[in-house]
C-alpha cells in the first residue's frame, strides 16, 4: 500500500468529504433498525461499517499524529475495530448486530466530529499521517461495497423483499451476441503495480510471470448463459463439481445463483432496487468460485488465471464499465458492442489463482499491516470490480479476494481456455 499521500494536502481533504460523504449517502434511506440489523456472521451491519471506517481515521490518523487529540468515547474502539490484533480486544464480529447502541444518528454525529478534525489537521499531518488518509480513504471505499452487500443481504431476509433504491424497470435489453474469444498475451510480463499511484500491499511487487498460450471470453457470462446451465442439470451433476464444492451444494441445497427467485413465468431476481424479472443479458451475478468452475468445466473451458486478466487488462481504463458513480441501484449491465470488454465494473470475475503473497511481498509495519497479508489463505482472486465498486477505486493490478464459497458479494465470471 501506499507510504506516502498521492494528492496534495487540499486536494485529500477535497477526497475526503467526497469518499464520506458517499457512504452517508448510500446509508440515507436506511432507519435506524435497517442499519443494525446482520443477516449472517460474513456480514456486519451499516452502522459498524459507517463507525468502523470512522474509527480507522480516529486510531490512525488522529490519535498517532495529531498531538491532544482526545477521542470521542473510547469505548468505541473496542466496538468498531475489526481485525486489528495490534489494537487489542474488540466486539466479536457474528455479534455485531447486537449492538443496538450506539445510534445511527450517535454514529453520524461522530462521523462529522472526526472530518473536521481531519480536516483541520491537514495543514499539519506529516508525509506518514498523509499517506494514512489516503489509505483510509481506499478502505472507506471498500466498505462502501461491502456496506451495498450486506444491506442487499440484510433485506433478502426480510419476505417483504424491500428495494434499497427503488428504479423504474429497465427496457429488456436484447441477447448478448455469441461469445467470441480474444487471444491474450504469451511469454514473460510483468503484472503486479507499478509504484505510480496508490496500491495496497496484496498488488506488489511488480515481478514477472510467464504465460502461455489461452484466450480469455471476450464478455463476461450471461443469466441466459447461466440459465442453460441449470437447464442441463449443472447443480446436479457431480462430475462437474470439485469435491468439496459438491458437498457445499449439497448441504446448502443451491440450485441457482444468490437471490435468484423462481416464479411461474420463470426466474426473478432481487437486487437493490427490489424483485425483477431475470434480464437474459445481463451478467450472471452472486455466485460462488465453486459454481462459476463449476460452470467453466461444463462451458468446456477454465476459469482465467490473474496474470492472464490482468496482462489484458492493462490496455483499458478502469474508470470504464459500469461503477458506483453515486447513490442508486447498482446492478450489472449487457455488454454493448463486440471485442474484449467488461473488463472493468459490473461484476467481479472469479479467477483460478490462489490467493497468495507475490515474490518478495512485504506487508507493512504496524497494525495497518494486518490489512491483507494474513488473509492471504484458502481464498481465491477476483478481478475488475463491479457495479457495487465506487468508481476511480480500482486499477488493473487490484487483487480482491474471497473463500470459494461466499457468493453475497457482486462476483460472475468470464472464461478462459488453453490455445
Amino acid at each position: 500500500m501506499a507510504t506516502q499521500a498521492d494528492s496534495p494536502p487540499a486536494a485529500l481533504a477535497e477526497r475526503l468529504w467526497q469518499v464520506r460523504a458517499l457512504s452517508e449517502a448510500i446509508a440515507a434511506p436506511l432507519s435506524d433498525a435497517d442499519a443494525t440489523v446482520q443477516p449472517m456472521p460474513d456480514a456486519s451491519p451499516a452502522k459498524w461499517h459507517l463507525a468502523h471506517t470512522t474509527w480507522f481515521f480516529e486510531a490512525f490518523v488522529l490519535r498517532d499524529h495529531v498531538p491532544g487529540h482526545r477521542p470521542w468515547d473510547e469505548r468505541w474502539a473496542y466496538l468498531f475495530n475489526s481485525y486489528y490484533e495490534g489494537e487489542g480486544e474488540r466486539h466479536p464480529r457474528p455479534r455485531r448486530g447486537m449492538l443496538s447502541r450506539p445510534g445511527l444518528a450517535e454514529i453520524l454525529a461522530w462521523r462529522a466530529h472526526v472530518d473536521t478534525a481531519l480536516t483541520e489537521s491537514f495543514p499539519h499531518l506529516p508525509e506518514a499521517a498523509l499517506g494514512l488518509v489516503e489509505l483510509g480513504l481506499n478502505h472507506e471505499q471498500q466498505h462502501q461495497e461491502l456496506m451495498l452487500m450486506d444491506i442487499q443481504a440484510a433485506f433478502a431476509e426480510n419476505p417483504l423483499h424491500p428495494a434499497l433504491w427503488p428504479a423504474t424497470a429497465a427496457a429488456p435489453a436484447a441477447l448478448a451476441p455469441a461469445m467470441d474469444w480474444a487471444e491474450g498475451s504469451t511469454g514473460l510480463v510483468e503484472i503486479g503495480h507499478d509504484g505510480r499511484g496508490f496500491a495496497f500491499d496484496c498488488e506488489a511487487p511488480r515481478h514477472r510471470v510467464l504465460l502461455h498460450p489461452h484466450a480469455l471470453a471476450d464478455r463476461l457470462v450471461t443469466n441466459a448463459e447461466w440459465r442453460a446451465f441449470i437447464d442441463d442439470g449443472g447443480y446436479s451433476r457431480p462430475e462437474l463439481w470439485m469435491a468439496d464444492g459438491w458437498a457445499w451444494a449439497a448441504e446448502n441445497r443451491i440450485e441457482a445463483p444468490l437471490y435468484w427467485l423462481k416464479a411461474e413465468e420463470g426466474w426473478n431476481r432481487f437486487g437493490l432496487d427490489g424483485v425483477r424479472p431475470l434480464a437474459p443479458a445481463e451478467p450472471v451475478c452472486h455466485i460462488s468460485w465453486y459454481e462459476a468452475d463449476a460452470y467453466a468445466r461444463w462451458a468446456c473451458a477454465r476459469l482465467p488465471r490473474e496474470e492472464e486478466w490482468e496482462a489484458a487488462a492493462t490496455a483499458f481504463d478502469a474508470a470504464s464499465g459500469t461503477q458506483l458513480d453515486r447513490a442508486g441501484a447498482a446492478r450489472p449491465r449487457p455488454a454493448p458492442g463486440r471485442g474484449l470488454r467488461q473488463m472493468f465494473g459490473d461484476v467481479w470475475e472469479w479467477t483460478v489463482s490462489a490467493y497468495a503473497a507475490y515474490p518478495g511481498f512485504r506487508p507493512r509495519e504496524g497494525a495497518v499491516g494486518e490489512y491483507n497479508g494474513k488473509f492471504m489463505c484458502n481464498q481465491f482472486v477476483l478481478r475488475g470490480g463491479s457495479c457495487a465498486t465506487p468508481r476511480g477505486h480500482l486499477r488493473a493490478s487490484y487483487r480482491n479476494f474471497f473463500y470459494p464459497h461466499q457468493r453475497w458479494m457482486f462476483a460472475g465470471l468470464r472464461l478462459a481456455r488453453d490455445l
